[in-house]
């Protein structure tokens, strides 16, 4: 049954994204509202995108959650998508948000599958593909988990899922990657340093077991050498968490102990 369009917010948390942001804007320049909230960018960000919209909000950087959740905070239509600066609305996700938009429907949100790169390959495998994120929304209906890394939307009410791919440049080249592994498992280790103790065998194994994970029982051997390398990453990945989960325990703590005293 179709009734009145509805309108469509588009949110994006950007920092330091001038060689992104534009391809991400203007995939979505059809949305009836784009929001962008800098953190602060030194670079040409925040120029850029107000080539796009005359909201971009500057707001120093506290973390991912407490940044979109600004950013969802400032839409102002019915229903809301929140995108990341490397991240693009394909045409195919187009077409069916604007089919939500023109009809109603039960549900109160949608999971959205994720086109991941790596370098420039689709990776498929590793638990990459289809990568459901739950994106879509309608205003008011979501807030932000809070969580220091991989945050996302809880939604107040029925959630379905839809077929048109987001795209995800995420890494561009490996010094981006090898920068992502440090930032990330720096931030996993700090919100997990105080839910588990970390062993000489954690440190050892699990890394191995992530491997193992990514490459055999997830198929990245069926990606070639884009799979052996994405599985290589998040060995990586749990390798650095694992030793900054023991240095938080066994380092820093003893210092902050003598400081104490």
């Amino acid at each position: 049954m179709k009734g009145k369009r509805k309108t469509l917010s588009v949110v994006i948390i950007a920092g330091n994204e001038e060689g992104k942001i534009a391809d991400c804007l203007e995939s979505v320049s059809w949305a009836d509202e784009i929001i962008v909230v800098d953190s602060e960018s030194k670079d040409r960000t925040v120029e850029i995108a107000k080539r796009y919209t005359d909201k971009v909000f500057i707001k120093k950087w506290e973390g991912y959650a407490p940044q979109k959740q600004f950013a969802i905070g400032k839409a102002t239509c019915d229903w809301v998508l929140s995108l990341d600066a490397d991240e693009r609305v394909s045409p195919e996700l187009r077409k069916e948000i604007e089919s939500i938009l023109e009809s109603e429907t039960e549900y109160d949100g949608f999971y959205v599958p994720r086109r991941n790169f790596f370098l420039d390959k689709w990776i498929k495998s590793c638990g990459w593909y289809p990568d459901y994120q739950l994106r879509l929304f309608k205003n008011g209906k979501a807030r932000v988990t809070p969580k220091k890394v991989h945050e996302g939307f809880i939604v107040d009410g029925k959630v379905g899922y839809l077929k048109g791919d987001l795209i995800h440049l995420t890494h561009v080249d490996l010094f981006d990657t090898f920068e992502k592994i440090n930032h990330y498992s720096s931030l996993s280790a700090e919100e997990r340093a105080s839910k588990r103790v970390v062993k000489w065998y954690h440190i050892l194994f699990a890394p191995f077991l992530a491997f193992l994970s990514h490459f055999i029982l997830k198929r990245g051997f069926s990606d070639g050498v884009y799979g052996l390398m994405v599985s290589l990453n998040h060995a990586m990945t749990k390798l650095q968490t694992y030793m900054k989960i023991w240095e938080i325990q066994n380092v820093k703590s003893k210092v902050e102990n003598k400081l104490e005293r």
